[in-house]
């Protein structure tokens, strides 16, 4: 359970990466005010990605894949119950669904912003 809260607690901190995102683009020759305006708006779209709700759904569906894992092997396996098993693996699963959520969230933000950049005649080197 404290691996959930924690991996929990950190994808919280995640909310709002597109708007500290600095995709490596070419900028010569481009005008420097322009551009901060164009990454401005497209870090706005992104936003539109929530990476806290890729990691509340993640989370759910790790932990009831590893809930049911869980109580196979437990159910399986001598001297664990089923019930036992089933927790165990909720509560592995459920922490690296919320991980996993996370990072999905946080990179499909990056690729909105990168594809926006591009959009907008910039050379995005990332």
């Amino acid at each position: 359970m404290k691996k959930l809260l924690t991996m929990a607690m950190a994808t919280m901190t995640l909310a709002g990466c597109a708007q500290s995102y600095q995709p490596v683009v070419d900028t010569k020759g481009q005008d420097s005010a322009r551009y901060q305006q164009d990454l401005f708006e497209c870090r706005q779209y992104a936003e539109q990605v929530s990476p806290a709700g890729d990691a509340a759904v993640g989370g759910l569906g790790g932990a009831a894949a590893g809930a049911a894992l869980g109580a196979i092997t437990g159910a399986l396996v001598g001297g664990v119950s089923a019930g036992t098993g089933a927790a165990v693996g909720a509560a592995t699963g459920g922490a690296v669904g919320v991980g996993a959520g996370a990072v999905s969230g946080v990179e499909e933000q990056k690729r909105i912003i990168n594809n926006c950049m591009r959009g907008r005649g910039y050379n995005v080197l990332n």
